[in-house]
């Protein structure tokens, strides 16, 4: 942003000064425009100047705005999306969150415990569950052990369910993280908590927080791209949202079928010649409204509208997955003419080719409060060929180097069984804050690693925990931003993603 000297627009109509004061706060920063008659006597009104200098005046109120924040990106761009320097050279350029909603079970997928099943049907010692509170068993409750068998896999010896068989493929591709833990212990909350930093609903989403600080590296399509497969996401948009910035870094949802954006057809009737002029008159009266009131959000309202347009070419084009080989179909097992977390992966893979800097694929259906065994026989069917084809598929296309692969959900299961006779539960496992196990891959992560140690029942981490603050951390480092530094000044203080807590979690890290 420039202060002082003025930004000069030369047009066939008019020359303009425009000056912007970024050395003042915000309240008082002011953006002045001197608007003298055309030489040919006709008079230069605000319409003539918001309809023919397309300059991007609403660009530049939402820049101004900005300009006062500690940010990671240079504030003088007029381009929100506008590819923007990282604090650091960057490991990855892209990220494909592949969010297990609904917590899968540590116990019986990645973390083999034998002691659980020596001690089945028998509450835990005392001073192991002291203290501790739980949504729906006793703390006393029976110890359940693991419903699957485990063994050693690939050169590193990870030790895997046999409910993985694809994953265990592509095990020396990938760090595991054995002990994380969270702060939050019900489901939307915990969400929240692992996409946005804190508890509630209100704060921007890491895909946003990416976006403002690095830009976007497409025009065509959305930076921060939101996927769903699954019965529902208990967080809901909270987990995407762009909070108190900009709302034009909110995450954009694609649809499991028809249209990926609703309503981004033109409806019968319409030509793309006549969507472009209703738009640019749309643009018009926006760009006229934001002359008189000064509200960034309508700058916002304009960037959707010109992005629908680009979709309108480039959403088909995308989710158009008959191009691909049926080598690679078969790999993910995905059926082009069907939604599933299959065809979401490939799609994910596909954004990131084209340019897109944050993909989140939510996966739900993991609360395994009944039946764990079932229940993971029936999410692991869907997710686990698709998860590894990703690492290989990216792998195989040299992009796993730049893109990194997160997996896992917002907390585990109990080493407790849960069985409820009056709500129809039985053999199952509730909620885990304490210890869960995540695992990452490319972008800089070290291949074929394991970091972090439970105890002998899975309860506690007695060894390299990590907080789910840490994970925010390392991944904004793989991109090149310092998650101390990426801040955004809001009712009167600097928020972070991280909030006040969170370190980079180096040993795992190329």
């Amino acid at each position: 942003m420039w202060s002082g000297k003025p930004k000069t627009i030369d047009h066939q109509w008019f020359r303009c000064d425009i000056t912007i004061d970024a050395t003042l706060p915000n309240p008082e920063r002011v953006m002045t425009m001197n608007l003298p008659l055309a030489s040919s006597g006709l008079p230069t009104t605000r319409r003539h100047f918001f309809r023919d200098c397309g300059y991007g005046v609403g660009k530049m109120a939402l820049a101004s705005l900005l300009a006062g924040s500690a940010r990671a990106a240079d504030t003088s761009s007029m381009d929100l999306f506008a590819p923007k320097k990282p604090h650091f050279p960057a490991k990855a350029k892209a990220v494909i969150h592949l969010f297990m909603t609904g917590a899968p079970s540590q116990l019986d997928l990645f973390d083999y415990k034998p002691e659980l099943t020596k001690l089945e049907g028998k509450p835990l010692p005392p001073e192991v569950i002291k203290g501790q509170r739980y949504a729906f068993i006793r703390a006393d409750a029976g110890v359940l052990g693991p419903r699957f068998k485990f063994a050693k896999h690939g050169k590193c010896g990870a030790e895997l369910s046999e409910m993985l068989p694809h994953l265990a493929k592509v095990v020396d591709d990938i760090a595991i993280l054995k002990a994380v833990h969270t702060d939050q212990f019900n489901h939307a909350p915990a969400q929240i908590f692992f996409n946005t930093g804190f508890g509630q609903p209100g704060r921007p989403s890491m895909g946003s927080w990416v976006i403002y600080g690095l830009g976007c590296e497409t025009k065509n399509l959305p930076a921060f791209v939101v996927m769903s497969t699954g019965a529902g996401i208990s967080g809901g948009s909270a987990n995407w949202s762009s909070g108190f910035l900009p709302t034009v870094y909110t995450g954009v949802r694609f649809r499991n079928q028809g249209d990926p954006i609703l309503n981004v057809s033109s409806p019968p009737g319409f030509d793309r010649e006549m969507d472009k002029e209703t738009l640019d008159l749309v643009a018009e009266l926006n760009m006229s409204r934001l002359g008189s009131v000064g509200d960034p959000e309508i700058a916002t309202r304009t960037a959707a509208y010109e992005m629908a347009f680009r979709l309108q070419t480039a959403a088909p084009e995308l989710t158009d997955l008959k191009k691909e080989s049926k080598e690679t179909l078969a790999l993910y097992g995905a059926d082009p003419a069907k939604p599933s977390f299959a065809r979401a992966c490939l799609l994910a893979r596909r954004m990131v080719q084209r340019g897109v800097r944050f993909v989140t694929i939510y996966h739900e259906g993991w609360d395994a409060h009944s039946d764990v065994s079932g229940n993971l026989k029936d999410n692991c069917g869907a997710t686990d060929r698709a998860s590894a084809a990703l690492v290989s598929d990216l792998k195989r296309l040299g992009m796993l180097d730049e893109t990194l692969v997160v997996w896992g959900g917002e907390f585990g299961r109990t080493p407790m069984v849960e069985s409820n006779p009056a709500l129809g539960r039985s053999l199952g496992r509730d909620h885990h804050p304490q210890a869960f196990t995540i695992w990452m891959a490319g972008g800089g992560i070290k291949p074929g690693f394991t970091i972090g140690k439970t105890d002998d029942l899975g309860f506690h981490p007695i060894e390299d925990a990590v907080h789910v603050h840490d994970v925010q951390a390392t991944i904004l480092n793989q991109l090149g931003l310092d998650h101390e530094k990426l801040t955004f000044r809001h009712a009167g203080r600097d928020f972070r993603l991280t909030d006040v807590f969170g370190k980079v979690i180096k040993p795992i890290l190329v």
